[in-house]
């Protein structure tokens, strides 16, 4: 009898620590690499666009006399930052740019940390790889590093930008490493909120409101001398305080670096002691069911969108309060310094002289958030879909085309509330300081973007039926790109034809101005194509397709 031999199976290799790690290294890079790109593509082609046209668009315009009327008045300091060295290419670029680049920086780097940790968290994507030999906190410190690391890149690009138009070499490494510091503060505070809160949009809510408090905090510092000391507590205001390519100064950067590391390790750290998929605030299992709005698919969405509403709605309330408020200043600053006006005129911002031409530009730019809030909610319902919280609704006896057509009528009522907040709070602090704006007029001019918000609806919800992972960043493009594109053109002396590719070139200057209604007629039946196409989309893709 002949024994057989069997030949034990080979056990499989385990991957080490070290190779989990990166891999998952890998995949944040992956997870954030387009949107870094876009980021440090218009930091670096906004700063260098801005230093390379100085001399054109400004020259000798700005003398001691209108320099000084600058930097003394309240209005001009609140809404730009305090201006310094605004006769240097470089400072003109870091006070006409700064604040902006800081703040959209700063947004990413926020809503980029909360996605790729508590976002995939919550989705479920996160409790096979927690489960192996890579704790949480690894987890969590490997995607705030690739995200520390995109930031970094984001100030770097600027600095270079800067050095390449021949500004000082100083005041450029000054102002890209305040940017990247700016990037790499709400990186951190991003990734705190996800493991504070249990839920993406809650952690999103808290750390936008820090941005927000942030960029308040700076506005009242430089625009009332007595307290100026608030900007010490805003990263807005400690980079303002560098003032690059003026007093250079490092102190402000280091506190601002302080910060920052701060947060970053109690970010890495609030991980250790809580569950997966929770977070150290939670809501209270015991309270009582609220079932209110739940009747209906479109009652939902309002429910859905209540909360978001309420806090884009007091932001942006409180912005164009402010707007109001300085009405009267800033009309007075530009009729008596005809030198501004005629820049801003350039700029593609006339009549700022009389109060309803200054409004007019104002609210021009509510187009922005408007149209963003549009693409952001959009998003979401794609993200709640992808994340299969609403797989029961669609078994339910009603097509997906109801589901996605009641979210996008309450979205775009949503949208049409924001600007009826804004054009409150404009008239109520225009009001306080007697400005001659009626309330009408005030509503008439926010609701005049309306159609360039409805146009990021429209391209949102074709970006839900067809691409549904780029909805944001679709929806975004005519609002935010179209922006851009304006001011590309304007600065840079484009052939009239690229300036006309902007829906903002379209838009009439209202309450100076009577509306262009065929122009805004068009755009809302373009919005209605796109939205009709991406229902069509919807309807025919699968779910989480």
């Amino acid at each position: 009898m002949t024994a057989v031999v069997t030949r034990p199976e080979p056990v499989p290799t385990v991957p080490g620590a070290r190779v989990i790690g990166s891999t998952v290294t890998r995949l944040a890079l992956r997870q954030v690499r387009r949107g870094a790109l876009i980021i440090v593509a218009l930091v670096a082609g906004m700063s260098a666009m801005v230093a390379a046209t100085y001399a054109s668009t400004v020259g000798d315009a700005l003398d001691a006399a209108a320099l000084a009327a600058l930097a003394e008045n309240p209005a001009i300091r609140t809404l730009f930052g305090q201006p310094v060295a605004l006769d240097d290419a470089g400072g003109f670029t870091v006070w006409r740019t700064g604040t902006v680049l800081s703040v959209l920086v700063g947004t990413w780097g926020l809503l980029a940390a909360i996605r790729v940790t508590r976002g995939e968290e919550d989705a479920g994507r996160w409790a096979l790889v927690a489960a192996g030999r890579l704790p949480v906190t690894a987890i969590v410190a490997r995607h705030v590093a690739v995200l520390t690391g995109a930031v970094l890149t984001a100030g770097v690009a600027a600095g270079a930008a800067l050095l390449a138009v021949g500004t000082s070499p100083a005041g450029a490494v000054l102002h890209g490493v305040g940017l990247a510091l700016v990037g790499v503060y709400f990186v951190a505070a991003g990734a705190l909120m996800a493991q504070v809160f249990a839920s993406r949009a809650a952690a999103s809510g808290a750390a936008t409101a820090l941005l927000g408090a942030g960029l308040l905090l700076r506005m009242v510092g430089d625009g009332v001398d007595a307290l100026g000391w608030l900007r010490w507590l805003s990263p807005f205001g400690l980079v303002t305080l560098a003032q690059p390519y003026a007093a250079n100064r490092v102190l402000p950067l280091v506190v601002l670096t302080a910060f920052a590391v701060t947060l970053l390790v109690v970010a890495v750290l609030a991980a250790r002691p809580r569950d997966l998929g929770g977070g150290w605030l939670a809501a209270s299992a015991g309270r009582r069911p609220r079932l209110g709005l739940l009747g209906s698919v479109s009652g939902f969405a309002a429910r859905r969108l209540a909360r978001p509403l309420a806090g884009w709605a007091a932001g942006v309330g409180a912005y164009y309060l402010l707007i109001g408020v300085l009405t009267v200043s800033m009309t007075e600053f530009l009729t008596e310094n005809a030198r501004f006006a005629d820049l801003a005129a350039q700029a593609g911002f006339a009549g700022l002289g009389s109060v309803e031409g200054y409004v007019a530009a104002m609210v021009t730019l509510l187009a922005i958030p408007a149209g963003v809030f549009a693409a952001v909610r959009s998003a979401a319902f794609a993200a709640d879909e992808a994340a299969g919280r609403l797989t029961l609704l669609h078994a339910q006896p009603l097509t997906r085309t109801r589901f996605l057509l009641a979210e996008l009528v309450v979205t775009g009522c949503g949208t049409t509330a924001l600007l009826v907040a804004a054009g409150l709070a404009t008239w109520a602090g225009a009001s306080t300081v007697d400005a001659p704006l009626g309330l009408l007029a005030a509503l008439a001019g926010t609701l005049n973007v309306l159609p360039v918000a409805l146009l990021s609806l429209g391209a949102a919800t074709f970006a839900v039926g067809w691409l549904p992972r780029a909805a944001a960043i679709v929806g975004a493009l005519p609002a935010a790109g179209g922006f851009l594109l304006q001011v590309v053109a304007d600065s840079t002396g484009a052939p009239g034809w690229v300036g006309q590719l902007s829906p903002y070139a379209h838009l009439a200057p209202v309450p100076d101005a009577a509306p262009n209604w065929t122009a805004s007629a068009l755009m809302v039946i373009i919005a209605g194509a796109l939205a009709a196409l991406g229902l069509f989309g919807y309807q025919r893709r699968d779910l989480q397709g």
